[in-house]
């Protein structure tokens, strides 16, 4: 078995301080005047200077508050300039910041609040119904719930009425403490179950943000503008909008996009004059469809954040395990400590050596790039092969009947096993059994006998996802999440 080694030489990755610390050392030299964030709708400024001093104070109200070291702060809200305050006042304070999704119901937020042990909740004006319930179910008093910007909603104080005259001294760690202390606690996007808490500790944050900063090199500095990096000029947007979009990188000279699949699609079917330097896609895999058709409309690089392609980062090792279906294991200091309150899960993805174990389905070629192909729990097993959903997925959206497509493993009884079936949204035709055949034809031509769609074609009006563009399969599985154009589909029992 072959261990694959970063091309970059490996950085120093310091572990004296921790993430606060890290990032209010100033090891650029930005002025205090300097302004970090930008809401591009209120225009709404804040700078370097007023967020060391106002995460200070955060920090120093929510002591006085009765918060301590290793308590837990749960944010509830969409996009916000002053997100960053309460993050970074919370790790000044010692806590953990544990993000929640904005469009979760009071039954997903009351789970995550139970399983995180969040003690305190900063939420969005918008969100304070359902807040409140989620919190009765998690039994933390209103007293302990607190609203962005600077007014009271339903009896809820703004989370400004929290920040102390005076300023706390940043809670410090000892090296052994920045290496396991948790810092976020972010969930998983629950697409195969039940979501899980994911401790990212203050080292694996130090350790990222310096194997990026060696990886981009010039790229990395104070004078870039961010749509959505600190030090850099960051312009925040409260809800996505593609004109406000749009103007946004217009008015603030916007160099660098992060953005998600969905995005792209939304910019290529709204051509408008875009300056950016390049865009960072990642969080879903990206089509080489809309790839080309980006790059023929706007003649803008696209950097893939591991979703698809890339070289590793500095300090990372790579194994494939071809008896795992060509698995990706990764080992390296951004590895997350584990799954909080979840060590059986834990242990089936991080073994005594430190490997993570991906679950991606990869390919490498000789200059050293992997390819994510599919994930394993999304193979399809027929006959002792496997199969590849995104794969067909690819092939499926170059046909010109084709909007959107997803591909599952359904369960055939006469041939006692696992055969693909496309669910596809039909564009320009009738959803008729002709182009049922046509499609399953098409397919059948440009692949092996092994890849062709025995469980046939279902044609749906939208394929499930999530909010970042991953395919839910889980819903497809279940019969959820979308509604079928035709009754003419063979009934074939799905895969649970």
């Amino acid at each position: 078995m072959v261990i694959f080694k970063s091309k970059y030489p490996d950085v120093e990755i310091p572990c004296d301080v921790g993430i606060y610390q890290f990032i209010m050392s100033n090891p650029n030299k930005i002025p205090d005047d300097k302004e970090v964030f930008i809401d591009a709708i209120t225009h709404k400024k804040i700078t370097f200077g007023d967020l060391k001093r106002d995460t200070k104070r955060f920090a120093a109200g929510l002591q006085d508050h009765g918060f301590k070291r290793g308590d837990v702060i749960c944010i509830y809200s969409p996009n916000q300039v002053d997100y960053a305050t309460v993050v970074f006042g919370c790790l000044a304070a010692g806590g953990k910041v544990s993000p929640a999704n904005s469009s979760y119901t009071a039954k997903e937020l009351a789970c995550q609040l139970l399983d995180s042990g969040a003690t305190v909740i900063i939420a969005h004006p918008d969100s304070i119904s359902t807040t409140i319930e989620a919190s009765i179910d998690a039994k933390i008093p209103k007293s302990n719930i607190f609203v962005f910007g600077d007014h009271e909603v339903n009896g809820i104080q703004p989370y400004t009425s929290i920040l102390s005259i005076r300023e706390a001294e940043p809670v410090c760690f000892t090296p052994e403490e920045i290496k396991t202390t948790t810092a976020f606690l972010c969930y998983s996007s629950g697409t195969t179950g039940r979501n899980k808490g994911v401790e990212t500790t203050h080292y694996n944050l130090i350790a990222n943000l310096m194997q990026i900063r060696a990886f981009e090199g010039d790229n990395v500095h104070s004078g870039i503008c961010y749509l959505g990096v600190l030090g850099s000029t960051t312009i925040v947007i409260q809800k996505f909008d593609i004109k406000t979009y749009y103007r946004a990188i217009q008015d603030y000279k916007i160099d660098i996009a992060p953005i998600v699949p969905p995005i792209l699609l939304l910019m290529v079917k709204n051509p408008a004059k875009c300056n950016l330097k390049y865009v960072m896609c990642g969080a879903a895999p990206l089509s080489q469809s809309l790839s080309d058709d980006f790059d023929r409309i706007y003649h803008i690089p696209i950097k893939q954040i591991y979703g698809s392609v890339g070289v590793l980062l500095p300090n990372i090792e790579a194994k494939i395990i071809s008896e795992k279906g060509h698995e990706l294991y990764l080992r390296g200091p951004m590895v997350m400590k584990g799954y909080l309150n979840n060590q059986e899960a834990t242990n089936n993805c991080i073994d005594k050596d430190g490997w993570f174990r991906t679950g991606d389905v990869v390919k490498v070629d000789k200059n050293g790039y992997f390819y994510v192909i599919d994930r394993v729990k999304e193979l399809i097993k027929y006959k002792g092969f496997q199969i590849a959903p995104a794969e067909l997925e690819y092939l499926l959206l170059t046909h010109s009947a084709t909007a959107d497509a997803a591909v599952i493993g359904v369960y055939s009884e006469e041939a006692a096993t696992e055969i693909p079936r496309a669910y596809v949204v039909p564009k320009g035709h009738e959803p008729t059994t002709k182009l049922k055949k046509e499609i399953i034809q098409y397919v059948a031509s440009k692949v092996s006998y092994i890849k062709q769609l025995r469980g046939g074609v279902v044609f749906v009006d939208k394929i499930p996802k999530s909010a970042s563009g991953k395919i839910l399969r889980r819903m497809l599985r279940n019969g959820i999440g979308f509604n079928e154009l035709t009754l003419e589909e063979s009934k074939i029992k799905s895969r649970l």
